[in-house]
């Protein structure tokens, strides 16, 4: 007979409350939910610390920072993903949509060599072999302003588990990169690069703007609808930009860098993803619009770690504070991503779902998660 695993005396964060309570876990699925302070023999006693839904990721590059922990130092893919997804499942992340760029610039002084496809199919391999603790699914980030992002879009197939195709246009002068200045900063200190030499990288990167940009758009929306993968627009800067990302289907709106956008967003029914260390920060590292100014307009509905695995479940708690609803704060890192990229087997505390939770104290505007179960396995 299989062992339940009991969790009591925990404040049980639901889809719309949050109470004292226990759940049951039984063959990977939540089995039973009692309220309560009461520890039933055998179960673990929670000291009345959260149990919330093990947190969904969309948008995370921290495998990229993995398999290159430095620039142009490469580390074996293995055990990059491998350290990617301990680290994940140590901050209470269950379910993860791994970013990966498609579209490579193979020429010139600041290149982007091809890596996803090869990425991918380890990862595969290691999900294969039962050796990663979280559930993974495909991100794959296009690239509009590069070299090939056509051919190596079309290397993916149904079976790679690719759940998001994102639009991404870092052309310079535009969206993230309004302010070249900032840019500049940014790209010459992470490719050492002169300032001809950056100068000779604008031109290059407009210029493939001008010659591909269209067309790699528009493979981009197919290959998702061919992958079946859910559609994202990436910075959104105008209303402009969000009327052309409806017209393409996109339902989830990474970073709107505008309030403009985020209403624009809002009034298309798009959902809005903002990035949880611009929350946890204060502002934008890019100086886009802060992740607290849409949260107060309510024109936040989803958070991403984006760079900082353990910013996602901080920043939902503080969301959940500044709210005064901690379970509105969890949902938008669990049952609100779930949804908009067609999960229904979790993200909620519910009989049923998988046994994907996380246990988490809060103080001191502090999250610190104890323990992590994935379809009822602790794995951190």
């Amino acid at each position: 007979m299989t062992q339940d695993t009991i969790l009591a005396n925990a404040r049980l964060v639901l889809p719309d409350e949050v109470f004292t309570g226990h759940v049951v876990l039984r063959d990977g699925v939540i089995a039973e939910i009692g309220t309560g302070a009461a520890v039933p023999t055998g179960g673990l006693d929670c000291e009345g610390d959260y149990l919330a839904p093990g947190l969904i990721e969309l948008h995370t590059d921290n495998l990229e920072r993995h398999i290159s922990p430095r620039p142009n130092v490469p580390w074996p893919h293995g055990p990059a993903i491998l350290a990617h997804d301990r680290e994940l499942a140590g901050t209470g992340i269950t379910t993860v949509f791994d970013a990966m760029r498609v579209g490579s610039i193979p020429s010139g002084r600041a290149r982007y060599t091809k890596y996803a496809r090869e990425l991918s199919t380890e990862m595969l391999a290691l999900r294969a072999q039962e050796l990663l603790k979280i559930s993974h699914f495909l991100h794959l980030r296009a690239e509009i302003c590069s070299e090939t992002l056509t051919e190596e879009l079309a290397e993916f197939t149904a079976d790679d588990r690719v759940g998001i195709v994102s639009l991404m246009d870092h052309t310079p002068g535009q969206r993230q990169f309004r302010d070249i200045e900032k840019m500049k900063a940014y790209v010459m200190g992470k490719n050492n690069l002169t300032e001809n030499e950056f100068a000779q990288h604008v031109a290059k990167l407009q210029g493939l703007q001008d010659r591909l940009g269209a067309r790699h758009e528009a493979a981009a929306v197919e290959e998702a609808r061919r992958l079946g993968a859910v559609l994202a627009s990436h910075d959104d800067t105008t209303t402009e930009q969000v009327g052309v990302s409806a017209d393409h289907g996109v339902a989830v709106a990474e970073f709107p860098t505008t309030v403009e956008a985020a209403e624009a967003c809002r009034a298309n029914e798009i959902a809005i993803i903002m990035g949880a260390p611009n929350l946890v920060r204060g502002g934008s590292h890019s100086g886009n619009v802060a992740a607290r100014d849409l949260a107060e307009r309510d024109l936040l509905d989803i958070l991403s770690s984006d760079y900082v695995p353990a910013a996602l479940l901080l920043s939902a708690a503080q969301l959940g504070e500044m709210w005064g609803d901690m379970a509105r704060g969890l949902a938008t890192v669990t049952s609100t991503p779930a949804r908009s990229v067609g999960l229904t087997d979790r993200g909620t505390v519910e009989i049923g779902q998988r046994a994907d939770l996380v246990r988490f104290a809060y103080t001191n505007e502090t999250a610190v998660a104890r323990e992590v179960f994935s379809q009822g396995r602790q794995v951190a």
